[in-house]
């Protein structure tokens, strides 16, 4: 095949910034099972593949991937499988001008892109996870770290003034990402019934603005984070608010928080709890809630037979934006709730569009001004990862894939 021969460029990673992208050891048969693979995908998702020697698979129509570099692209995705799909647009072997177009078939097709018959080819290509990687309390710290301490000015390139880092709650046409953010907020703060003089755990910090939120309602707040870099801006925020008499800004284990609390809040952080450690996440709420308390979470989730599926297999996701992370199931929640806790989920509001809204929005502020990234001192390879991250996320809520849901939680007997 003429197109696995070719070679059009040089590397342009930084193989000191980026040692794992080093260009792998060339396999013809790994290149042509990829390449059979890929014809595959074209097939049952009905993008296109345009090939650097004037070839193309699927309609001239559809949502096009521009192969640069087939022999660079063709190795990777043989060796890693869709990790070396995600490393291959990190090096620039291939780009699209419609990448969130692109990715979507591919989510709504996930489970059967690989026919049955090559599943075996798995074990070449899913890594397990680095035992490294496990959410202990040495483990989570670093975990966080490597995602959430990466530089808070970056984070503010792309978020709106609220610094929020969660799905958006939109109603309607208006897709202001503020209004959506404030709604997202108020409709966490209403479900977990925080007024005035609640004493209110929060689990998950971000930058502090759902803690601000319930401390303007007359709230008490304890809110825990492992990343230095969001408590910092959190703490500062709260005290140019004047709030520091009403909220408390710890980088904590949520594991190591003590007392009761009328209110519980968490937002899209139980993804970092860890399968091993979601009977103690649950478990942690159980002891932490007043009687009569709610608690209100806000969690990404995939279809369950898919988690189950994929649950041991490391993916581009860990290995460079959320080390240690794992998405849940609705049913993996019930489940887990029923076998350790008292805690039933009692209202539930699915909300996929908004974070499919929110994540375009982010990719569109983060692509805007790349000498602004620059400037922060990410390269062009930090740069691509991101931008596919952000489309890579999209496309999975677009396709049906993730969903994102607000769950309020209480004791047997709360509804």
């Amino acid at each position: 095949m003429t197109m696995l021969r070719e070679t059009t460029r040089e590397p342009s990673v930084d193989l000191v910034r980026w040692p794992a992208m080093a260009d792998p050891r060339r396999s013809a048969l790994r290149s042509r099972v990829a390449s059979t693979l890929l014809r595959r995908v074209v097939d049952h998702t009905g993008i296109r593949v345009a090939l650097p020697d004037g070839t193309s698979w699927g309609r001239a129509d559809a949502p096009t991937m521009r192969v640069l570099d087939a022999q660079r692209f063709f190795t990777r995705l043989g060796r890693d499988g869709l990790i070396g799909f995600g490393e291959s647009y990190m090096a620039g072997d291939w780009d699209s001008d419609e990448i969130v177009a692109l990715l979507t078939p591919m989510a709504r097709n996930m489970g059967t892109l690989v026919p049955p018959a090559a599943q075996w080819l798995r074990r070449w290509y899913n890594e397990r996870h680095p035992l490294t990687e496990d959410n202990d309390r040495t483990g989570a710290r670093h975990n966080i770290s490597r995602h959430y301490d990466l530089s808070n000015e970056m984070f503010e390139t792309f978020l709106d003034e609220t610094m929020t880092y969660s799905s958006a709650l939109f109603e309607g046409d208006n897709t202001d990402l503020k209004i959506g953010q404030d709604r997202k907020i108020q409709r966490m703060l209403d479900i977990a019934r925080v007024t005035a003089d609640t004493s209110v755990l929060e689990i998950g910090t971000g930058w502090g603005e759902l803690a601000l939120q319930a401390a303007r309602r007359g709230a008490t707040v304890t809110t825990v984070t492992l990343s230095n870099e969001q408590a910092e801006l959190a703490r500062q925020r709260v005290r140019e608010a004047n709030l520091s008499d009403r909220v408390d800004v710890r980088v904590q284990d949520y594991r190591d928080v003590e007392g009761r609390f009328d209110a519980i809040v968490s937002v899209e952080m139980i993804e970092a709890v860890g399968e091993r450690w979601w009977p103690t996440y649950f478990h942690t709420l159980d002891e932490r809630l007043e009687p009569g308390g709610r608690i209100g979470l806000q969690a990404i989730l995939m279809p369950h037979e898919r988690l189950m599926a994929s649950k041991r297999s490391w993916t581009w996701i860990h290995k460079y934006i959320f080390p240690g992370g794992l998405l849940l199931s609705e049913q993996v929640i019930d489940e887990v709730c029923a076998a350790n806790t008292s805690l039933r989920v009692v209202d539930r509001l699915h909300m996929a569009d908004s974070y499919a809204e929110t994540l375009r929005q982010w990719r569109e502020r983060f692509t805007t001004d790349p000498h602004q990234i620059h400037e922060l001192g990410f390269d062009a390879t930090f740069r691509r990862m991101w931008t596919f991250y952000l489309a890579y996320c999209e496309a999975g809520f677009r396709s049906g894939y993730l969903n994102v849901a607000q769950l309020t939680l209480a004791r047997d007997g709360g509804r």
